[in-house]
């Protein structure tokens, strides 16, 4: 690469809930000597560099999770911007990373594609290259952050789901316990304004007392900001 030349990027951070928790999806990087880091997993993302179709940032965060991890996430958002001298070894790059919210979704067919718990990347466990791991660092802390007090967990579950599904979503975005009757008020009052209905249906699990099944309707894209903490 000239030296004069900055590598411009999309790095999306794709969560999931899965057995244990938080996961993340990674890709394979091709087993090339022409490109950092060969065969190592990393964080889906594309280059941004005029010789694609893009015309925006977000039109290239599409092009890598459609066209090379073949998902649709139910959320995305823009967090952050992070550029420097030292993230790659080609020189100078700058990336606009994303978090992504996955509905449960069906095991991954292709080999170059997995999932792995969130707490292996943020414990060091399973390293990744560039300065990957710290971009799922900022992503955790800006999902925690606003699941105190918005919804967004939410958009990890189906369309329908029950307040116990709720529950674990929340704790697994938070890190923490949450009150039962805490998320209750909550998700009582997105019913009231319409962000969610009663589908008149109960799960009946082997054990337990049956459930109600709500369904999540949101506006497109957005979220419900609770009028407290969740925590409080």
């Amino acid at each position: 690469m000239n030296s004069a030349e900055i590598l411009a990027s999309v790095d999306i951070v794709a969560l999931r809930l899965g057995g244990e928790g938080l996961e993340v999806l990674l890709r394979l990087r091709a087993d090339s000597t022409e490109i950092p880091y060969p065969g190592k997993w990393a964080l889906p993302g594309v280059l941004i560099n005029g010789l694609q179709s893009d015309r925006t940032l977000e039109d290239a965060v599409v092009r890598a999770l459609t066209f090379k991890a073949h998902i649709e996430p139910a959320y995305l958002e823009q967090v952050g911007t992070e550029g420097n001298d030292v993230r790659d070894p080609r020189g100078w790059s700058i990336t606009t990373f994303y978090l992504a919210l996955l509905a449960p979704q069906p095991t991954l067919q292709e080999a170059d594609l997995r999932f792995v718990p969130l707490g292996q990347i943020l414990d060091g466990s399973f390293p990744l290259p560039f300065d990957h791991a710290q971009l799922v660092r900022r992503v955790a802390e800006r999902l925690a952050g606003k699941s105190v007090y918005t919804a967004l967990p939410l958009y990890l579950l189906g369309p329908r789901f029950t307040v116990g599904e709720a529950l674990t979503a929340f704790e697994a975005c938070l890190g923490q316990a949450v009150q039962h009757t805490t998320l209750r008020g909550r998700l009582e009052k997105m019913k009231s304004q319409g962000w969610i209905r009663d589908t008149g249906e109960k799960n009946r699990p082997p054990m337990g007392r049956p459930q109600v099944i709500y369904e999540h309707c949101p506006p497109k894209g957005e979220v419900f900001v609770f009028d407290r903490s969740l925590l409080a």
